[in-house]
């Protein structure tokens, strides 16, 4: 009856005991963060509080042969004890009673584990806790959770502590890359961190690395890497977690950061995003100083001009061909000028948008309206930052209000896609698509800004550039099918550059960013320039209906007629094929609404003819 009583009490003391005094894991919470890309490549590691760089590491995480060799050299058994080697112990107890103190641990990985949680002086009440608490660790993980334990925990000596930091500093290789030979030495330097330390005792180490090893595995560092950062002021900004996945591309991010560092000694800050159509962040840098550049709000400049025109072109105030002039005008109080203080006089839309002509887009304002343009960039996302009380007003054409790089390069995503927009996002890739202009307008504008780089580079590429007043703030944004890039150069204090302009500062970062980009899919463009072989049409090739410059009612549909060419003919509306018989020369065309549209008909030699027609309301 007794013994009977004593088997049901050991258990029912030992839960009790347990629930009493738990484990005490809050070590594994104070981890700090590893940043890594949408690859899962290590882009930065952010230090625990208190600057400990420990981070999270899995059994799945490292290396096969790391285990392998833990286990082999510090608890073979592992794999099959329940968290305590009685024969070990009993062994390691009789050595430490002849030499009258401990020698020899005898512990298990799950006692280390136990003993790297909770840190206690070597003592035999220290060895009886490990003891208990090794069990409570077998009672609630696994053995492979045991072991990142361990890999989370194990000092390396300074402020290290895990195999993820531990491999970075001292192998500048991730823990899942390491060879047998670091895996040796990772193995041995937790057993006396200080004293095996490679940058102070590297021949202490090799000795014990070559032991564990039973191979000469050649020289070990003998100097502490730097840990990941790249990216830093923009990383630093995320939430806090352990592992914090971003939407960066680790080979483009160290590829711009190299591109912003080789600028010469003394030149004016640079902030610099890469993003794709979706808005996800691929590479983010900025130079000179502690603050993200690519997150502060600036003039703009002309770089808001773009979607002036995409307005106007799509309320049909103007089309790109549309005459507009450029000379001398007041609008109420405001008399702007151009940057040469010159006049063009009467120049396309086309021109005067490349040219970053100033009274153009003024005028164009004053149609398309001051606070229905900022109305709409709201409903972009973006929020126009006026003077305190300031209203919306035709400066905003010239960069009379503030944003960010971030905000700018989300716009210009938008004329890159369909007209809508979503935020710069590191950390996510959904969001919010907001629409805030048609695909047409969105078209034509991306169409108008697709011009070579002054001083060469890829072609294919839509770019805009704009100088604040005074010089403060260099911009260029671009844009191809597959990518948005903004490039912002001034001075972090706001102070300016004497001769600063967007075109001679960003723009050649800005050719040089998309030389280093995969060249983006080749597609049918937008709006499809009419070809015309030997000057005249091939095969008598003609569009019938409608003639250049006609204006159509939005009443119904149009049909569009054509004569000769090589059939079969496709029919295009700013580039937007139309469904037609391959045996007809004609197609029906119903349009969206009032504006300009440019009719194209292609033949089958790939010859085309075109319209600029205009669609008026019912």
């Amino acid at each position: 009856m007794k013994r009977r009583w004593l088997l049901l009490l050991v258990p029912l003391l030992a839960v009790g005991l347990d629930r009493l005094f738990p484990p005490d894991l809050s070590r594994l919470d104070h981890l700090g963060t590893e940043v890594v890309d949408r690859d899962g490549r290590t882009v930065a590691l952010l230090p625990a509080k208190g600057g400990v760089w420990r981070f999270e590491a899995r059994a799945d995480d490292v290396a096969p042969v790391l285990i392998e060799t833990l286990v082999a050299t510090e608890d073979r058994h592992f794999w099959h004890h329940p968290g305590v080697n009685p024969l070990a112990l009993l062994r390691a107890s009789w050595q430490d009673l002849r030499a009258g103190r401990i020698v020899s641990g005898g512990s298990t990985i799950t006692m280390q584990a136990a003993r790297l949680l909770e840190p206690r002086p070597r003592t035999v009440v220290s060895k009886v806790v490990e003891v208990f608490r090794a069990l409570q660790l077998e009672a609630r993980f696994s053995k492979r959770e045991i072991i990142g334990i361990w890999l989370t925990l194990a000092p390396y000596g300074g402020n290290l502590e895990g195999v993820r930091a531990g491999s970075l500093a001292w192998f500048g290789v991730g823990p899942g890359h390491l060879d047998a030979a670091q895996a040796a030495a990772l193995v041995a330097i937790p057993r006396r961190p200080e004293a095996l330390r490679p940058d102070r005792h590297a021949a202490r180490l090799r000795v014990l690395r070559d032991r564990i090893l039973q191979a000469d595995g050649g020289e070990v560092p003998t100097q502490r890497q730097k840990l990941p950062r790249h990216a830093a002021l923009a990383v630093s900004a995320l939430a806090r977690a352990p592992r914090v996945v971003t939407t960066l591309d680790l080979p483009l991010q160290i590829a711009m950061e190299r591109l912003v560092a080789e600028r010469p000694a003394g030149s004016p800050a640079m902030a610099l995003v890469v993003a794709d159509l979706q808005g996800a962040i691929r590479a983010v840098t900025t130079s000179g100083g502690s603050l993200d550049l690519t997150m502060a709000v600036r003039s703009p400049g002309s770089a808001l001009k773009p979607f002036v025109y995409a307005l106007a072109f799509q309320d049909g105030v103007v089309a790109p061909d549309s005459r507009v002039d450029d000379v001398p005008r007041r609008f109420g109080h405001y008399a702007p000028e151009n940057f040469d203080r010159g006049f063009a006089g009467a120049v396309t839309a086309r021109e005067a948008l490349q040219r970053s002509l100033n009274l153009p887009a003024v005028a164009l304002l004053e149609r398309v309206g001051p606070a229905r343009f900022a109305a709409v960039l709201r409903e972009a996302g973006v929020r126009l930052r006026m003077a305190p009380g300031a209203a919306a007003s035709l400066p905003l054409a010239l960069g009379g209000a503030g944003l960010t790089l971030r905000e700018a390069a989300g716009l210009y995503a938008g004329l890159a896609g369909d007209g809508s927009a979503m935020a710069l996002h590191l950390v996510s890739e959904g969001g919010v698509r907001r629409d805030f202009l048609g695909p047409r307008a969105a078209g034509m504008t991306a169409e108008v800004l697709t011009q070579p780089f002054p001083d060469g580079g890829r072609s294919g590429v839509a770019w805009k550039t704009g100088t604040s007043w005074g010089g403060r703030d260099a911009w260029a944004l671009g844009f191809d099918r597959s990518h948005v890039v903004g490039v912002w150069v001034g001075r972090a204090d706001g102070t300016p550059v004497p001769g600063a302009t967007g075109r001679s500062l960003a723009l050649p970062m800005l050719a040089r960013v998309f030389d280093v980009l995969p060249e983006a899919p080749r597609e049918v463009p937008r709006v499809v320039r009419a070809r015309v072989a030997s000057g005249r049409l091939s095969d008598g090739l003609r569009l019938l209906f409608p003639p250049p410059g006609a204006v159509l009612s939005a009443d119904g549909p149009v049909t569009l007629r054509a004569m000769g060419g090589q059939r079969p003919l496709t029919f295009l509306v700013d580039g937007a094929p139309l469904p037609a018989d391959p045996a007809r020369r004609e197609a029906a065309w119903r349009p969206e609404g009032p504006g300009f549209y440019r009719v194209v008909i292609l033949d089958a030699e790939g010859v085309a003819v075109e319209a600029a027609v205009r669609v008026t309301a019912r």
